[in-house]
Parts: structure tokens; sequence; C-alpha cells
């Protein structure tokens, strides 16, 4: 069940992308997670397939969780490699967690809550600093998801075949994660954004990131890009689903 967890995720992103290739040819949806859900949930069998989603991404996450816990090594490469595993398993549950609100017919606006976390941060004691610091590291795990695609290091978590079909892969894996952590770093900019200016609505999550590449020069073509690169990371999850390593 943890491999169709990849395919689910590979469904997303494909959803995502889709639609932001969308906003960048003139037209409309919500380039995000809750967007994705309400396409899902659109079809016929929409609340079937949100559960399936919702389980699919559960059982992944657990799967993270005790590989992180089994993870062997040196002790700081090990702890290391245990945070990073458990916090890929909490974006997991995030994303299921949506899955269950649409399965039951509520709704969610990323943005929305993206814009009351930076509220609430920036109410707090030293929120400016800690909001910053939010942002960075959002903007940091972006980069990490670039230097991974220049690194070819997926390849890792992945028994990569031999033979005509090992290039196609790589090369599906080098543009998915590129065009994720170029997403995933405009997001963490946002909210460095709102820390600066200390105004939370500019902290307006994923589908207001890819929204805001269309104010860069050939912002369209540019947004055009980073969608087809999600709708190629959706593809490679799915790919992933046969070849990971688990």
């Amino acid at each position: 069940m943890a491999r169709v967890g990849f395919v689910m995720v590979g469904v997303v992103h494909i959803i995502i992308g889709a639609i932001a290739i969308s906003i960048a040819s003139g037209g409309g949806g919500d380039a995000d997670q809750d967007g994705a859900m309400e396409q899902i949930r659109s079809t016929p069998i929409g609340g079937l397939l949100l559960a399936v989603v919702a389980v699919a991404l559960i059982t992944l996450a657990i799967w993270q969780v005790a590989s992180g816990m089994l993870a062997s090594g040196a002790e700081p490469r090990k702890w290391g490699q245990r945070v990073k595993l458990i916090g890929i398993a909490g974006a997991y549950l995030v994303i299921a967690g949506l899955a269950l609100i649409f399965a039951f017919g509520g709704t969610v606006e990323s943005e929305k809550t993206s814009q009351t976390l930076s509220a609430v941060v920036l109410s707090a004691p030293g929120g400016v600093v800690l909001l910053f610091i939010l942002g960075l590291s959002v903007a940091g795990v972006g980069v990490g998801f670039v230097v991974i695609g220049f690194t070819r290091g997926f390849r890792k978590t992945m028994d990569v075949p031999t033979g005509p079909a090992r290039p196609g892969i790589i090369a599906l894996g080098v543009a998915g994660y590129l065009a994720k952590g170029i997403a995933i770093a405009v997001t963490g900019v946002l909210f460095v954004v709102a820390a600066w200016t200390q105004d939370p609505e500019k902290a307006a999550g994923l589908d207001a990131a890819l929204r805001s590449l269309t104010d860069l020069p050939f912002g369209r073509l540019v947004l055009w890009v980073v969608g087809a690169g999600l709708v190629i990371y959706g593809i490679f999850s799915m790919v992933r689903a046969r070849y990971a390593r688990m």
C-alpha cells in the first residue's frame, strides 16, 4: 500500500501542475493541494478516490517513519536522516488529512491557512524572527529539492533499472525535482516577505507562489515550464512506486 502512496503523490502533483499550466495559459483554478483535492472530488467516484489517497498516504507516512527509526550509519547522520524522513512523513499526513476533509464534504483554503499561520507567528514574541526562520526553512527545503535534482540524488532511494528506460527515468527525476524545488522555494520566499513587511497576507501558499512567477520577465512561460515540471514530478512519483527501495 505504501507504493500506492507514491502513485497518489504523483496524481496530486500532476493535477497541481495541470492547473498551473492552465493559469499560465489564461485559465483559472487553485494550483495547490486543496485545488487538486477539489478536482478529484468532482469526479463520479471522488469520495472513494479521496479515501484511497488518504489511506495510501498514511501508509506511506508510516513507512517513512519506520525507515527513519531503522536508519543506520554514524549517529549524527542517522539522526539527520530520521529528521528528514519524519518531516517527509509529516507532509504526507497533511495531504492525507486534506483528502479526508474533502472526502467528507469539507473544504480547506491553503491560502487562508498560510496567512492565519503567519498572523499567529507574527503576534508571538519574536514573531518576525520566527516567521523569517520559517520562510528560510521552507526555502531551504526547496533548494534541497533543486540540489537533489542537479546531483541526481534521488537515485539513492531507488533501484533504477538498467537498459533503455534508465535515461528516461533519470530525466524525469531531474526535471521533476527542479520544478518542485522552485515551487517550494518561492513559497518560502513569500513567508520571508511576510516577515519583512510584517504583513501575513503576503504568505499565501503554493498557489500564490506559483502565480507570483507571472510577475517575472516571461512570467507566464516560466509558470508554464514549472507547471509542466510538476506534472513530470508526478509521473516520476508513479515510476518511483515501482522502483523505490522499500
